[in-house]
C-alpha cells in the first residue's frame, strides 16, 4: 500500500468516525482504532495515541459551543479534571507498558458497555438540594431552559463523582477513548446533575483529560505526525456533517443502528486481542 492510498483510506475512515460519533454521541475513538488495528494493522500504542489527539480536536470545537450557550458547568468541570487528569496519566502509563494483545481485549469489553450505556434510556435529574461538600465547593449551578430562563439545580455525591472521574480518566489514557460513558454516569447518576449538563461538561472536559495522557504518548514516540493528520482533517469534518444531518435524522434508529455496529467492532477486537493478531 502506497503512502497516498494509506492516508485517503484513513481520512475516509476518520471522517466516517467523525460521522457516526457525532450521530451516536459516543465519541470518534471507538471507530478509529478498530480501523487502526484491525484494517491498517497499525500498532494500537500509536492508534490510541492518534485517537487522543482526534479527542482533543473535537472536543476543542465543540465544547466552545456549549460554554458560549452557558450549559456547561466550568466550576465542576475544573474540578473533576483533578480527577481525570491523574487518571489520565496513570493510565497512559499502563498502557505503554501493557501487553497489546490485553489492551485490544479490555478495548473490545469497553466498547461492548458503551455501547449497551448508549442505548439505556436517560434520566433527567433535578435535585435542588446540594450536599454540604458541593455547597462548600460551590459547584451547584444553573442552565438555560428552552424558553430563555436559568433552572438552577444542586450536586450531590461529591466524593463518589470525584473516584468515578478518577476511572474515567484511566480509561481514557490507556485506551485512547474520550470514556464519555464513565464521565456521564459519574455525574448524571451518582451526582445527579441533569443529562444536558452532564453530556456538555464531559465533553469540555475530554479535551483537558486527552491532553494530560497524550503527552506521555508523544514522551514514547507513540503521535506520529503523518497518521494524526488526515485523521483529525478527517473526524473534524465528519463531525460537522454529522451535526447537520443529526437535526433531521431519527436518533433512536440511529442509536441502535450504531450501537449493533460497535458490537460488532467489538467482538472483533476481542477475537483478534484473545488470538493475538494485535
Amino acid at each position: 500500500m502506497t503512502l497516498l492510498t494509506f492516508t485517503l483510506i484513513l481520512f475516509l475512515g476518520a471522517f466516517l468516525a467523525g460521522f457516526i460519533g457525532s450521530l451516536s454521541g459516543l465519541g470518534g475513538g471507538i471507530i478509529i482504532i478498530p480501523l487502526l488495528t484491525v484494517f491498517l494493522n497499525v500498532d494500537i500504542h500509536y492508534a490510541i495515541g492518534t485517537a487522543l489527539v482526534a479527542v482533543i480536536a473535537t472536543s476543542s470545537g465543540s465544547a466552545a459551543a456549549y460554554v458560549k450557550e452557558g450549559i456547561t458547568n466550568m466550576r465542576l468541570g475544573i474540578f473533576l479534571e483533578i480527577a481525570t487528569t491523574a487518571g489520565a496519566v496513570v493510565g497512559a502509563l499502563l498502557s505503554t507498558v501493557a501487553p497489546t494483545s490485553l489492551l485490544a481485549v479490555i478495548f473490545g469489553l469497553t466498547l461492548i458497555f458503551t455501547s449497551i450505556n448508549s442505548l439505556r434510556k436517560k434520566e433527567e435529574h433535578l435535585v435542588l438540594q446540594s450536599s454540604s461538600l458541593a455547597e462548600k465547593l460551590r459547584l451547584p449551578s444553573t442552565y438555560p431552559a428552552a424558553d430563555g430562563t436559568r433552572v438552577a439545580y444542586g450536586t450531590k455525591n461529591v466524593v463518589g463523582g470525584f473516584s468515578m472521574m478518577g476511572i474515567a480518566g484511566m480509561m481514557s489514557g490507556l485506551l485512547g477513548i474520550g470514556s464519555g460513558a464513565f464521565k456521564v454516569i459519574a455525574m448524571d447518576n451518582i451526582m445527579k446533575i441533569p443529562f444536558k449538563v452532564s453530556t456538555t461538561t464531559s465533553n469540555f472536559m475530554m479535551g483537558v483529560t486527552a491532553m494530560a495522557s497524550s503527552v506521555i504518548y508523544i514522551q514514547k514516540g507513540y503521535i506520529e505526525p503523518s497518521i494524526c493528520m488526515p485523521v483529525v482533517v478527517g473526524v473534524l469534518i465528519g463531525a460537522m456533517t454529522g451535526a447537520k444531518v443529526l437535526v433531521k435524522a431519527n436518533t433512536k434508529k440511529l442509536r441502535l443502528f450504531f450501537a449493533i455496529l460497535i458490537l460488532f467492532l467489538a467482538a472483533n477486537m476481542i477475537y483478534n486481542g484473545l488470538n493475538g493478531k494485535i
